[in-house]
This record gives C-alpha cells, structure tokens and sequence, in this order.
C-alpha cells in the first residue's frame, strides 16, 4: 500500500531515511526544508560554510559538519542512504565521488520532488519539463502561460526561483519544470507528461567535462518516459529526433521550416490546424518562434489546451527580463540587454536577430569556444570586450570589426557608443557568466540598463 507523501520513508531496522544535502544556497535550504518536513534524518554540508548556515541547521535541528578533507567527508556521509547536492556542485566535486564509492544514491532535487507528486493523495498532477542548452527560461513561461490562460494555476519550478520540492507542497494545478543539465544529471525517475529538449550546443563543459557527459545529462530529460507521454524535439535536430523516437514516448516535432508544428505561409500551424497568425506572436525573432512553437505543442499534445485557446495568451506573452529586452532607443539607436546568454550559442541566436550591431560581449568563460559569436561577423560593426575573458573575445573578432576593451560596464557602454554608426542596434549578449564581475546575470543586465540610462542622462547636460 503506498505511503502518504508526509510519512517517513523507513529502512528495514526501523530507522528513518538519513538524507545529506551539500551546497545550501536556495536550491539546498529549500531541500533541506523539504526533507526535514517529510521526516527525514538531515544533516547538511557546504564548501563555504556560514554563519546562516549555522542558524539554519539549528532551526531545522540537522547536524551541520565541515567536509574539507577526506575524514570529515567520511563523517558527513557516514550512515547516509541520500545525498542530494546542490545543482552547482559538479560530478566530479569529492563529496559526491565518495557517495558513489559508498554506494550512496545521488539525486536531485526534481527526482525527489517527482517521487513525491506520484505519491500524492487523489493523484499526481500534470508535469510539463523543458530542456535544451538556449530558450528553456522563455519556453517554460510561456508553457506556464498558456495553462494559466485555462484558469489553472501553475509552479514554474526547477531551474527557477522555485525548486520542485518546495512547489509540490503547495496547491498549484500543474508544473512546468525548467530542467537544467545539474539537475537533470542525477534523476533516476523523473518523467514528464510532455517534455521538450529545444536544441543542443556545448556549455557548461567545466560542469559536465565534455559534451558527450553533456549530452547524456541532457537525455536523461526522456530517460524514464512512457508510452502514454509526449517528447517535443527540434525538426532539424537528427540527433535529439533519434532520441525522441527512441524513448518509446510519442514524438512530435517543431521547427521554422519543417515538423509538426512549424510556419507556413506566414502563420504558426499544426497538426490541428492554424495556430495564429506569426505576425500577431508577442515576438517574432527565430527562436522567439521557435520557443513558442516547442510551448504550444507541449500543452496541445499533452491535452491540457485546444488550440483555439492559446492565438490569445500566445499575443499578450511578455519575455523573461534580460532576454534580448529593450532599454530604450537612444540617438537613433536601440539598446537592448541580453545579459542571460550566458552560451555563445545563446549569443549568437541574439546577433542573428538583428542586422547591423555593436557587440558587448565577455565575462568568464566555461571552456567553450567563443569564436561562435563570430560566425555571423558580418552583421556586427563593432565589439566592445568585457570581462575575465575579454581577450578571447577581441581575439575572436579581430580583423572583422573594430575590437574595444573595457575595464567596466560603464566604459562598455561609453565605447559601444562611439561605434554605432548610422543607427546600429547596440547588443549586450556576453556568451560568458556573470561571476568575473557580478554575482549572477541579473545584476550584469540591470548594471547594463542603468549605465546606458546613465550614459544618455549625462550626454544630455
């Protein structure tokens, strides 16, 4: 007989599950949270341990011990059957190697979270997931949207600021689950009702190690699907098609020109007939299209929309915020911040949306080749570099265009405007992360909006 979700899972002996959590940023403090109040035995670790650690070890009663050397790891998973780390704590981190040589389980927060919902009285509710290495924020809204625009209410959980475990205690109708590879790499369960996997281009290779380990994180997004599921991949993707069809789920495809749910004479269609017209989608650059596409096919698939319900949510959508988001048309020129393409992959789905920019690019690089951002070389008139790694971005553009480096973003901003000529587009699409300069890339896109607000304010006196 299954167990209700807030009883304890016991061991043969009569012991409650003891459960380690490594790395208590939010994600972590909200496992923890969550685990405490499912009755597991809890004890807690981070690299940097704190004092808010300390007051949150006390006020969830869970042992707190130090792992920075190979017997006080041992101490911290000693009698463990779980260990759940942080998405940021990589494979190959010390504590996780000596969980796996103990033969203790790894899992994510997802995973558990996914467990959980089947167990739940009257049924689990409907999951979404969302997967790819560009355009899993903006899907994952719009998935949300669409179902909202039913009058259900919805947690968009996972990679957000809301992870799974906390949001399966509270009463939302169905997920959307944004699955990032951290999370996705340690699932043993987790399934989706419809899921999408919107593209594959390397990043985080000082995470993962290589994008075959990449690659296979990401398949563990269709890894635990069923018959009665729905996969959603890329038309132009053989790969990720390959792996759809091979899931055993069934699979429907999308894409600009060719799948399931594509554009045809100017309007979004699908299997069930015209969708809207592209004209009236709240944005119509390719992956906006695209992302929309991957979104819409989700819900109808899955039935939980008609798609006389979605022309509607699908016009009035607005963008994640530092998602090639406007700050404003000054001089002649749009501005616009793309501090969330954090990929040069990411970056260059942002500089083909427009013909002729000023590039701000830069940051600290996971390992990956930023001469990407300059295969589309033609559309950019200049660059300014920014960042830890600002000379492999000058290298990669130079004899291209004029290269630029600057010490801040204010600097950036300064030198970027002395490039623009005849009205070109002014484009902060880094390729890089935030963490040379800023703790995340909200901070490096809202430090961009207020030094270009500042810029224009002082040019004006």
């Amino acid at each position: 007989m299954p167990i209700s979700r807030t009883s304890p899972i016991h061991l043969p002996g009569g012991d409650a599950m003891r459960a380690a959590v490594f790395g208590l940023g939010r994600a972590g403090e909200a496992t923890a949270r969550a685990l405490v109040l499912h009755d597991y035995d809890v004890v807690l670790s981070d690299d940097n341990l704190s004092t808010g650690h300390q007051q949150l070890a006390s006020e969830l009663s869970c042992e707190l011990l130090s792992v920075d050397n190979s017997s006080s790891r041992s101490q911290f998973l000693e009698g463990v059957d779980l260990l759940v780390p942080a998405p940021g704590v990589a494979p190959h981190h010390p504590v996780i190697v000596s969980a796996l040589k103990k033969g203790i389980a790894v899992r994510s927060e997802i995973d558990i979270a996914y467990e959980w919902e089947q167990m739940r009285a009257g049924g689990p509710r409907p999951i979404l997931g969302v997967t790819g290495t560009d355009g899993k924020t903006t899907t994952t809204m719009i998935a949300a949207e669409l179902l909202r625009s039913q009058g259900r209410s919805v947690g968009e959980v996972g990679n957000t600021d809301l992870p799974f475990v906390t949001a399966v205690d509270q009463p939302f109708d169905a997920f959307v689950v944004e699955c990032s590879s951290f999370r996705l790499n340690f699932t043993t369960a987790f399934r989706c009702d419809a899921s999408a996997w919107l593209n594959l281009a390397p990043d985080h290779l000082d995470w993962h190690g290589s994008i075959e380990e990449y690659t296979a994180a990401k398949r563990q997004m269709w890894a635990h699907v069923t018959s009665i599921d729905v996969v959603v991949a890329p038309a132009g993707n053989s790969m990720i098609v390959d792996v759809a069809h091979s899931s055993g789920a069934r699979c429907v495809t999308f894409g600009i020109d060719s799948g399931d749910y594509r554009v045809e004479h100017g309007s979004l269609v699908c299997p069930s007939g015209e969708i809207m017209a592209t004209s009236d989608l709240w944005r119509s650059l390719p992956h906006d299209i695209t992302n929309s596409l991957a979104a819409t096919a989700m819900v109808i698939e899955s039935g939980l929309c008609d798609v006389k319900e979605v022309s509607i949510p699908l016009g009035a959508f607005e963008s994640a915020h530092h998602r090639i988001e406007l700050v404003g048309q000054f001089e002649e020129s749009a501005w616009y911040d793309d501090s969330k393409a954090t990929s040069p992959h990411a970056a260059l789905a942002a500089i083909r949306s427009f013909d002729r920019i000023v590039l701000i690019a830069g940051g600290r690089n996971k390992d990956l080749d930023l001469s990407q951002m300059a295969t589309e070389a033609s559309r950019v008139i200049g660059v300014v570099a920014i960042g830890e790694d600002s000379d492999a971005v000058a290298e990669a553009f130079a004899g291209k265009c004029p290269v630029r480096i600057a010490g801040s973003m204010s600097q950036a901003v300064a030198e970027a405007h002395g490039l623009i000529r005849d009205g070109a587009t002014v484009l902060l699409s880094p390729g890089c992360t935030s963490y040379d300069w800023y703790a995340n890339y909200n901070e490096r896109g809202d430090d961009f909006q207020r030094q270009v607000r500042e810029h224009f304010k002082s040019s004006e006196r």
